[in-house]
Formats: structure tokens, C-alpha cells, sequence
């Protein structure tokens, strides 16, 4: 004789629950709700929100012309660069400009010499803009806000102001026509010291006190308390670093006497000096020139928000 089969209890207030009830199987689930737009303010965009988009995204876009049409230009023939009204696009995506190029001039050379700049001058900001910072932030001496100040005046003197004054001494050290005296003089920078320096006041005088107390000698306090908690900041002052010395121009002109220490800048310059500008050329090698500092940018955009964010820097 076979056992009857089992019907699980049911829930007198739950009808839903029997499983005898016909009415199980056919229920249905209601719809999810819909995602909204919202704001940052967790409701939905004003019309000032949706204003502030157009305006910004269409400044962007603005912003983002000059580099477009360069990118477009490099594939150009000079006959299509000469055309009135110029076309947006090339007739065809060749890379004979950019092998012309590569070609032309030692371009292995030229960009060695930049990363060698960019990467010795990076460093050595780092090095001498920190301990500057740390000193105007944490040590209290007399005519620290006033050394401060005069630092961040220097922010105002544009470098044709001091170019011969600083050509003269490069000369008397003997760095004319190296690298040595594109990357040293060029070491120092108001704008990193007053970064960093913002930066530092932030830090708790506590955790200085707390090493000092447990023996850690000033050098040892400043490496492995004070540069750690920096991190942010110092990967802004190196991006900012790498751009400006990656795009300098007019000291490495100025110090720079042989192609053989020509920066890739100064060696672009010297298309603009044969009888027929070869401006697909030049376009072909701006662009080669700009790749590096968009990757490091878009790689380290998001440390450049914080660290500018967290300096006070508006």
C-alpha cells in the first residue's frame, strides 16, 4: 500500500504561498522601476544642470578642434594642406608622412634627448621641491611666510626676463650644449613648491612629533612619514613636470648648440627653417610628440583631480 503523498502546510494568511492554489503559477512580478536621470543632489537635472553639461561639453569640444584637425592634417598631402577651402578629411589614410619624417632627421636621437630631459628634470624637482615644501610647512622660523611670499612672487617673472642671467651662469659651469644644462637649471619650480607645500599643512604635526619621539632622525621623518602621505601631490607636480619639460622650447633652443643634444622640439623647429615648409611633415611629428603626454594624462587624470582637489588649488 503506497504512501499518500505530502502537501507542505500552508499559510492561512498568505494564499499566494499554497502551492495548490492556481493562482501561483500565475502571478506576475511587477515591472522594475525605471532609472531616472538624477544629480548630484540625488533628484533630476534643473535646467541650469542641463545648461551647465551644453555649455561645458561644447567648450570641450572647442578645446579639442585645434588637436583634431592636426591629427587629420598629419595624413595630408601638402597639395590637400594648400587647398582653399581646406577638406576635413585626407584622401587617403597614408603613413608616407610620417616615415618621410622619420627619414628625414634623426628622430631616435631627438627623442631620447626629451626623456632624458623630461625624466632628469621630473626627478630632480621632485627631490628639491619636496624638501623646500617640507621646510615652509613644518619647520617655524623667522621669515618663513616672507621667504613664502618672495617664492611665490617668482611665479611673475617670465623666463625671457632672466634668459641671459642664467645663460651666464650655465656658461660659467661649463653645461652650454649638454643636457646637464637643459635639466639643472630648470630643476626648481615655485609652482611645486607651493603644491606641495599646501599639501603638507595638511598633515598632522602629531605624526611628526609621535617620529621624533620614537627616534626617527629629521631626513628619516621627512622620507618614510612625510613623502608617503604625499603621494598625491607628488604625482601632480610630476605630471605637470613631465609636460612642461617634454614641451619646452625656448631654453633647450637657447642652451642646445648641436643637433646631436637637439630636444624633439627644437628639432621641429628646424623644418621651419628650409626653403619650403614641409607642413605635413611637422604635423605628422606633432603628433608623435603630443601621444606621450595624452597617455600620461589619461593614465593619471584621476590623481591629478585629487591631488589638486586636496591642495586647495582652485
Amino acid at each position: 500500500m503506497s504512501a499518500a503523498p505530502m502537501i507542505p502546510p500552508t499559510d492561512p494568511t498568505n494564499p499566494s504561498a499554497d502551492p495548490t492554489n492556481p493562482t501561483t503559477e500565475a502571478r506576475i512580478d511587477p515591472p522594475p522601476p525605471r532609472r531616472a536621470w538624477t544629480s548630484t543632489r540625488g533628484r533630476g537635472p534643473g535646467v541650469a544642470d542641463v545648461l551647465r553639461v551644453v555649455v561645458l561639453s561644447t567648450f570641450a569640444m572647442i578645446a579639442l578642434i585645434p588637436v583634431v584637425w592636426t591629427v587629420l592634417g598629419s595624413f595630408k598631402t601638402p597639395t590637400e594642406l594648400a587647398q582653399r577651402p581646406p577638406g576635413l578629411f585626407p584622401a587617403s589614410w597614408s603613413l608616407d608622412n610620417y616615415t618621410a619624417a622619420l627619414t628625414r632627421f634623426d628622430f631616435v636621437t631627438y627623442v631620447t634627448n626629451s626623456v632624458l630631459v623630461t625624466v632628469g628634470a621630473t626627478v630632480l624637482t621632485l627631490i628639491i621641491n619636496s624638501m623646500a615644501a617640507y621646510a615652509l610647512a613644518k619647520y617655524n622660523f623667522r621669515g618663513r611666510d616672507a621667504l613664502f611670499l618672495l617664492t611665490l612672487a617668482t611665479i611673475m617673472i617670465p623666463l625671457q626676463v632672466i634668459l641671459i642671467p642664467v645663460y651666464q651662469v650655465v656658461a660659467s659651469l661649463g653645461l652650454v650644449n649638454s643636457l646637464w644644462g637643459m635639466i639643472i637649471p630648470a630643476a626648481a619650480t615655485p609652482t611645486g613648491v607651493f603644491l606641495l607645500r599646501q599639501y603638507m599643512l595638511s598633515i598632522p604635526d602629531e605624526l611628526i612629533e609621535a617620529a621624533r619621539v620614537d627616534g626617527s632622525g629629521e631626513f628619516r621623518t621627512f622620507l618614510r612619514v612625510v613623502l608617503p602621505l604625499c603621494r598625491p601631490a607628488l604625482a601632480v607636480v610630476a605630471i605637470f613636470s613631465v609636460m612642461w619639460r617634454w614641451n619646452d622650447f625656448l631654453w633647450p633652443l637657447v642652451v642646445a648648440q648641436s643637433e646631436g643634444v637637439y630636444t624633439l622640439p627644437v628639432a621641429l623647429a628646424r623644418f621651419n627653417a628650409e626653403e619650403t615648409v614641409p607642413f605635413n611633415l611637422i604635423l605628422a611629428m606633432s603628433v608623435v610628440s603630443i601621444i606621450p603626454v595624452v597617455i600620461i594624462f589619461l593614465f593619471f587624470q584621476r590623481q591629478i583631480a585629487t591631488g589638486i582637489a586636496n591642495t586647495g588649488l582652485k
